[in-house]
């Protein structure tokens, strides 16, 4: 099935005989989600169970997903009760089979040509298909290669077929490349959520494990004193038996202190992934660019002067508000911080001990790959 769908081919070798025989035919595959259910933080590929070339080779996905809606849910209800009903205009389609088998016949005897503004128009939407694939570290069904090249000049033509026309329209090419951006199945993802104070070594939900193991040892002592406190008040003494016996009273302890929530910040999957990889890309350029005589840690540059640098870059979007600096500068950090802490995509060079963040030089890792 590879040959035939990426090179309309099949190879035969048999009793000494080599042939090669064409495969000019559409596939059109259906397959069901493991568990009944398609599962949105997974990929295509992980809820079907198909490799990774066979995915490659099909130049459309469409997930049919069952989601409730309100008109939806009554034009189909209403179609298969009218379909039991047998009402005759539900499946009354307004072209017979005869004149859709010409049609389709006629259509497939049509050989349209690419014209140079077609052309242009195809390069450019590759071009774009290949720019989206890479930004923001989306996670997609396939990756973009050259046969979703081939996989748009297949839909551009058969557009023109559609149409009955001998040339490919720039109008066809388009129509083709918002086919192919619809059927790209992006993976969704939570957003990116920071603690204000940054990330504990260990644990990245901002709580301490001391306070709350604490907080629960005093808990313990106290159910553990409310326990023992009736087992001696009912074994009175002597001399306290003719004696009124007063009502106990209860120590009023003091009130515990809340502890406070540590503020979090929070942003898109994709806005985080167009810093990261922003930053990283510009590390990445600065080492290369470095000439290695210089030293081996002078071509690195420092937490502070990274931030500053992204800083520039979004000098548009920050206009004049100082509100607006000082929270793109604190988001940058933090996202810094996550890189280095909890992604290990950057890394500090050299000993960073008793060094402010601003100080330390960082570097992208080298098992890192955009």
């Amino acid at each position: 099935i590879h040959e035939a769908m990426e090179q309309q081919t099949i190879s035969i070798t048999k009793a000494g005989i080599q042939a090669t025989l064409n495969a000019r035919a559409s596939i059109l595959a259906a397959a069901n989600p493991i568990h009944g259910r398609y599962d949105r933080s997974k990929t295509l590929r992980a809820n079907v169970q198909l490799s990774a070339p066979i995915l490659s080779r099909f130049d459309l996905f469409f997930v049919v997903l069952d989601e409730c809606d309100d008109v939806a849910d009554y034009n189909v209800a209403k179609h298969i009760v009218d379909v039991h009903r047998c009402d005759e205009a539900v499946v009354d389609p307004p072209f017979t089979q005869d004149q859709m088998l010409r049609y389709i016949r006629f259509a497939r005897t049509l050989n349209p040509q690419i014209t140079e503004e077609s052309r242009r128009v195809l390069i450019d939407c590759y071009r774009k298909l290949r720019q989206g694939d890479t930004m923001g570290r989306s996670r997609t069904a396939y990756r973009i290669t050259v046969r979703q090249l081939e996989s748009l000049i297949r839909l551009s033509e058969a557009l023109a077929r559609l149409h009955c026309d001998d040339l490919v329209k720039p109008s066809y090419v388009r129509e083709a490349f918002r086919l192919l951006r619809k059927s790209i199945i992006h993976v969704e993802t939570e957003d990116v959520t920071f603690d204000d104070e940054g990330f504990d070594e260990g644990h990245e939900d901002g709580f301490d494990e001391d306070e709350e193991m604490a907080e629960a040892a005093a808990a313990a002592e106290e159910s553990q004193a409310q326990e023992e406190a009736p087992s001696q008040a009912d074994a009175p003494s002597d001399n306290e038996a003719d004696e009124p016996v007063e009502p106990p009273t209860q120590q009023q302890k003091p009130p515990k202190a809340k502890k406070s929530k540590k503020k979090k910040t929070q942003i898109s999957f994709e806005q985080y992934g167009a810093i990261s990889n922003a930053i990283s890309a510009y590390l990445r350029s600065k080492e290369s660019e470095q000439d290695d005589t210089e030293g081996e840690e002078s071509k690195y540059l420092t937490w502070g002067e990274v931030a500053e640098w992204y800083l520039e870059q979004c000098e548009v979007d920050i206009g004049d508000s100082l509100e607006e600096l000082e929270r793109m500068r604190k988001l940058t950090n933090l996202v810094i911080r996550r890189l280095v802490q909890v992604d290990h995509v950057l890394m500090c060079i050299g000993n960073t001990e008793g060094i402010p963040e601003a100080d330390r030089k960082i570097a992208v890792h080298p098992n890192y790959t955009f």
